[in-house]
């Protein structure tokens, strides 16, 4: 077996030290090791060099909570062309895509070489516009196509959706994706000043302001050296648990909605509010924007946030078990939600699923366990599990998360010494970067892991930046988890994973 280069979540690396190894190689390592369920893809990226166009693929190792990296060229003025890792592994399907539309590579065998965001120098001939998008179809009289969207009700973000049917039953669904690239990845180039990055950070997807702002955070800090201050890493995970409360709290009000259950989304609904205005209360913003900052931050948690926040805690729990054990075990809404939209572990470990989405088919995936960053280190994460794969099983892991994460909330605010002062946010004339390095900064947003990658050149600037969302995984399981239910299926199914559109669509 090769040699990989072996690290850690927020540890930099130098460039010159990731192996570089011919294709042939590089498929065979990154395939051997995808066969054990303890190993997943990270990210897998391609960047332009004086040499040629470099790829570079990190492979977490979850059990023993490293990160391994490996790498390969395509030289200068060689034919961008290699064969796929899709047919061996799905999950390797929208970062080929990804590749393919940016720099124009080829990807033998890879089927799906489509779109995923159109963007504007995208390198794929013959199409002008995203509305060219070339969905699969069947020529036959027997079967008929349904299309939603991009245009949907209230707040939705942009998306299509192409439903494939034999009468009401679904047979296949494509997601399309990429209405609105904004350029993210670009914009955190063209932007130099410590803030802006972090302001762009928090907008790539809005209800995941705080792991996204997070990661970006972590990954400044990790290039540049700095030691944080246990106080400060405790107040992100208070933080990130507060989000994670919040945002599972809305997703079981929809999902109630979804199966006409008024009272669980009444009661849930009120309760999403004070849990959203306690950020506001700490920070002055009800998704926490301008509280996480590389190396300090502006609004210290204090004795007196303490005391609100375990008030709050108190009412939220008291409250929250009772609509819960009301919800749970109401007939009507097992009856709706199980064996609905179920996928099993295997799919789910193909497609890369994280956070929800993988754990509610078995499979093990949260970073605050396996890649502990912030305080998690303290806490000793033990992830919330299921195996039916179903609706229901989203549930369950949102509820039991909740509670969780109260707990955790509590134990940080007890044994956090609030003697302890927390920097402000560095300046950007306080810090430089490490040289030709890479860091791959890891969170776990409540929708799953957050992967932000940074390459830096030889005068320390960022050169590189790349950002995964766990949705651009998790999207390709709805889709799956679809398949020969009837159409009316589609929205509550939908609701149960809330994927991000914007979070996709960098």
């Amino acid at each position: 077996m090769e040699k990989l280069l072996e690290t850690k979540n927020n540890l930099p690396v130098r460039i010159s030290d990731i192996p570089v190894v011919p294709y042939s190689k590089f498929f065979e390592v990154i395939t051997f090791l995808l066969r054990s369920q303890d190993f997943h893809i990270l990210t897998y990226l391609a960047y332009p060099t004086s040499e040629g166009l470099k790829f570079i693929c990190a492979i977490a190792d979850d059990q023993n909570k490293s990160i391994s990296i490996i790498s390969h060229l395509i030289p200068a003025g060689s034919p961008l062309k290699v064969y796929s890792m899709m047919p061996k592994y799905d999950v390797f399907h929208s970062f080929e895509r990804e590749i393919h539309e940016k720099y124009g590579v080829e990807f033998a065998d890879n089927h799906f070489l489509k779109p995923i965001r159109f963007s504007h120098d995208m390198k794929i001939q013959g199409m002008d516009k995203i509305t060219d998008y070339p969905f699969y179809k069947i020529e036959t009289d027997e079967l008929h196509e349904i299309g939603v969207g991009p245009i949907h009700a209230g707040i939705i973000e942009p998306g299509h959706f192409r439903f494939l049917c034999n009468g009401e039953k679904v047979l296949h669904l494509e997601v399309q994706l990429g209405w609105q690239h904004r350029g993210i990845e670009t914009l955190f180039l063209e932007k130099k000043k410590l803030i802006q990055r972090a302001t762009l950070a928090e907008q790539i997807a809005g209800d995941s302001a705080v792991g996204h702002a997070l990661a970006y955070s972590q990954a400044i800090e990790s290039l540049a050296g700095l030691k944080i201050r246990e106080k400060l890493n405790y107040e992100r995970v208070i933080a990130l648990e507060i989000e994670r409360i919040g945002m599972h709290i809305f997703d079981l009000s929809n999902l109630c909605t979804g199966a006409a259950y008024q009272l669980g989304n009444a009661a849930l609904g009120v309760l999403r509010t004070p849990t959203i205005n306690f950020l506001q209360t700490w920070c002055g913003n009800r998704f926490a924007k301008g509280l996480i900052r590389p190396g300090g931050t502006n609004y210290p948690f204090t004795r007196d946030l303490q005391e609100k926040l375990l008030s709050y805690l108190d009412d939220l729990e008291e409250r929250y078990t009772v609509i819960a054990d009301k919800m749970l075990n109401l007939s009507d809404i097992i009856l709706r939600f199980q064996q609905i939209g179920t996928l099993t572990r295997k799919q789910v470990y193909m497609i890369g699923a994280v956070g929800t989405t993988a754990k509610m088919a078995g499979l093990k995936r949260d970073t605050r366990w396996s890649h502990p960053f912030a305080g998690y280190h303290e806490i000793h994460h033990d992830p919330v599990v299921f195996d039916t794969g179903d609706i229901y099983a989203r549930i369950q892991v949102r509820h039991y998360e909740i509670l969780q994460s109260i707990k955790y909330l509590r134990r940080i605010t007890e044994i956090m010494n609030y003697q302890n002062s927390v920097p402000a946010p560095i300046k950007d004339e306080e810090i430089r970067l490490a040289k030709n390095c890479m860091t791959i900064s890891v969170t776990e947003g409540w929708r799953g892991e957050i992967v932000h990658s940074a390459i830096t050149d030889d005068e320390g600037n960022i050169s590189y930046y790349k950002i995964k969302d766990p949705s651009q995984h998790n999207w390709w399981a709805l889709a799956l988890s679809l398949r020969n239910l009837e159409i009316s299926d589609f929205p509550i199914n939908n609701k149960s994973y809330n994927l991000s559109y914007c979070g996709h669509d960098l």
